[in-house]
């Protein structure tokens, strides 16, 4: 369940950041006659994304073992490197996201009503695919019930939305290049857990061999049914027994992708004169 609140807490307030920026850019210019079309769009994006979470649930129960096992394994991978991408992205272009959203509404208000609610639909509607995509994988791979991932997710965005809210009123703010950095951190423990078993899936689908060979088995100090154990597996997607396959998965994603996305950045904007990165400012209606 943590593991899901996390994903919807770092995937939500992408999303309410980029609300945020647009609401907050239409009030300071005075086009409030353009923010029916933006809200539209951000709803066909959320009604596209639960949509796309539905497919996938209910899609795949039609298949034969097999080939859920194919598909929850290729799809797990697919999502590993959307969400990947998504940590780097954010990590390199945060800085520069209002402005580079700034352009794109600039030019969708010379164009008309189609463009606004286009430029909303795809700013959040990619956010919300990632986040649809990555949690069917990451239930996927905790082998939960449904409700506590569910449960996790909506606590997630519904944290992201109030805190949304609170940086548009001006009431919050935070340094969100280091926020990024301690989610982008997690999130890519485990995206390494749910990458692990998504091999493990393809082992079962016999698309990979080696399903075996263990690397090692401690479901005896470890029991997958104890409290522990599922704390373990709902977090990190740990399993007791894994493959060799599955272990040599799991470190060549996990250290090198965490080496990167920790390093430093040479020529990092905003240094203050201490040398250190200013602080990133939430957007408001007042400093849109």
């Amino acid at each position: 369940m943590l593991g899901n609140y996390l994903i919807g807490l770092r995937e939500g307030l992408e999303a309410s950041l980029v609300v945020c920026i647009l609401v907050a850019y239409l009030v300071k210019t005075d086009r409030r006659d353009a923010l029916r079309p933006v809200w539209a769009g951000i709803g066909i994006a959320c009604t596209v994304s639960l949509a796309f979470g539905a497919a996938l649930e209910f899609g795949s129960q039609e298949l034969t073992f097999e080939a859920q096992e194919l598909l929850g394994g290729s799809l797990s991978i697919v999502s590993v490197g959307l969400v990947t991408w998504m940590i780097f992205w954010m990590r390199r272009t945060a800085r520069h996201l209002r402005s580079d959203l700034h352009g794109r509404l600039d030019a969708a208000l010379r164009m008309g009503t189609g463009a606004l609610v286009a430029t909303a639909l795809l700013a959040v509607g990619r956010e919300g695919l990632e986040t649809a995509l990555f949690v069917w994988a990451s239930v996927r791979a905790g082998g939960e019930g449904r409700a506590g991932p569910l449960v996790g997710v909506l606590l997630g965005i519904a944290t992201a939305i109030v805190l949304g809210w609170l940086f548009y009123r001006g009431a919050l703010r935070i340094n969100l290049a280091k926020f990024f950095t301690w989610t982008g951190s997690m999130l890519v423990v485990v995206a390494a857990g749910v990458l692990a078993y998504g091999v493990h899936d393809l082992q079962e689908a016999r698309f990979v061999g080696g399903l075996r060979t263990k690397a090692f088995d401690i479901t005896g100090t470890v029991p997958p049914d104890s409290w522990y154990g599922t704390l373990l597996k709902g977090v990190f997607n740990f399993q007791p027994d894994p493959t060799v396959v599955q272990v040599t998965v799991w470190a060549l994603y996990l250290v090198p992708t965490m080496i990167f996305f920790l390093a430093p950045r040479r020529g990092e904007a905003g240094q203050g004169k201490a040398g250190r990165p200013a602080p990133a400012t939430p957007p408001t209606a007042s400093n849109a």
